[in-house]
């Protein structure tokens, strides 16, 4: 077993050889720009990305013509939700448009996107959760009204893994004539996704979620009932049917397109093994510690994601304890802010629970062995610390710790 164990995957996963392999030759002999149509080289380029588009489109269901490639997600979530806005968007007379629905634990890319849009004047609903991390169907469908043009709710959050009814939000959209797009980072080549049968209209996702490399993404955009167009985010050439311009990543496609190829192989297999893997970690850990509580919903999650909390424990502490296991007290995008998780708060989790919380993501490469690790490591660094704790000792001797004055002096 090899030092550090990474449970880290929803943060990056490492490339996959496959993937570096398919990649080499447009990093070298095969460099031409996908848009010079005019020589070999060019066409080459342009048959590897249309040969990716191709792949990427196969694993949702979607048309060829309906992939067009970013540099990563979050690009995508700007282009989609702006993209809308500014072609659809009325904030006057009697059919105005001017009103979109997200929901509180969202990634940054669509709450601050969507943040922005609310301080130009846009009228933006976040929906809240669960305790599970789940919206409610019923508070979605009052909420949309009139002037709704966009809900955008993600598929599997990146922090506590729960799988929202997407599903049913797209049916919901669909009757209600609303435009749905999903942020799918996270659930993309983990469990099965069809664009036509969970009525998306627009898509976003990340190579490097998937053992494919960085700086490389897609977004969905339907072409059909409905046809959805954007307005233009990006200015100059015209790539990417006008959607998106800029010369073309080719070695990043390839990487992509093959990677979203292998996990498609794999993914009814890999899921099975994951879960296996995910419910004998979180199972071991809370079946030897006590005060240690499961964050998200229990069976509607990605395969490869626990999120615990760790009463009496910092998670930062815990995570300096366990030095040779590789895991986060939340999202990559947020790790360096002292502020408790936005999204376990929004879940109810208190200040204190959403500190001492740690997400263990597992991958392709995770084995039993480092998953065995791990717990040993997790249930020896809770108990040192919570030894070295006077809040889990007054706990223990039954002081109620809600009721204490932490403020009151001594004379």
């Amino acid at each position: 077993m090899k030092l550090p164990v990474y449970l880290d995957y929803n943060a990056t996963t490492p490339l996959d050889p496959r993937v570096l392999d398919a990649m080499l030759p447009y990093l070298t002999d095969k460099f031409g720009n996908a848009a010079s149509r005019n020589h070999v080289y060019g066409w080459e380029a342009e048959e590897a990305v249309e040969r990716a588009r191709r792949k990427v489109a196969t694993v949702i269901n979607a048309g060829t013509k309906e992939i067009v490639f970013t540099s990563g997600a979050t690009e995508s979530d700007n282009v989609a939700i702006k993209g809308v806005v500014e072609m659809y968007g009325r904030r006057d007379g009697a059919d105005r448009k001017d009103h979109i629905i997200t929901q509180v634990t969202e990634h940054k890319a669509v709450i601050d996107t969507c943040t922005y849009l609310q301080q130009q004047g846009w009228d933006v609903t976040f929906l809240p959760v669960d305790r599970t991390g789940m919206i409610d169907l019923e508070e979605l469908s009052q909420a949309i009204t009139d002037r709704t043009l966009l809900v955008t709710i993600m598929h599997g959050n990146n922090e506590i893994g729960t799988l929202q009814p997407i599903a049913g939000i797209g049916r919901l959209c669909k009757r209600r004539g609303v435009l749905f797009h999903t942020d799918a980072t996270q659930s993309f080549g983990k469990v099965p996704i069809d664009v036509e049968e969970m009525g998306i209209d627009l898509l976003s996702l990340s190579a490097h979620k998937i053992y494919g490399p960085k700086g490389i993404g897609c977004l969905y955009v339907r072409r059909r009932n409905p046809r959805v167009r954007l307005a233009i985010q990006m200015h100059g050439g015209g790539h990417e049917r006008n959607m998106r311009s800029g010369t073309l990543n080719v070695p990043g496609i390839v990487g992509l397109g093959k990677a979203a190829e292998l996990s498609v192989e794999s993914m009814e297999e890999e899921s099975r093994r994951l879960t296996a893997l995910r419910d004998r970690l979180s199972e071991s850990i809370m079946g030897q510690l006590e005060d240690v509580t499961l964050n998200g919903h229990p069976v509607h999650r990605l395969p490869n994601t626990v999120n615990l909390s760790f009463a009496y424990v910092e998670g930062e502490s815990l995570m300096m304890e366990m030095n040779d296991v590789a895991v986060s007290s939340g999202s990559a995008c947020t790790s360096a802010s002292l502020e408790p998780s936005f999204v376990l708060r929004a879940l109810g989790v208190s200040d204190d629970l959403a500190h001492g919380s740690i997400r263990f993501s597992l991958g392709r490469l995770t084995t039993t062995e480092e998953v065995d690790h791990t717990t040993g490591r997790v249930v020896s660094a809770v108990r040192r610390l919570r030894e070295m704790s006077p809040l889990y000792e007054m706990a223990k001797e039954g002081v109620d710790l809600s009721k204490v004055d932490w403020h009151a002096g001594t004379g």
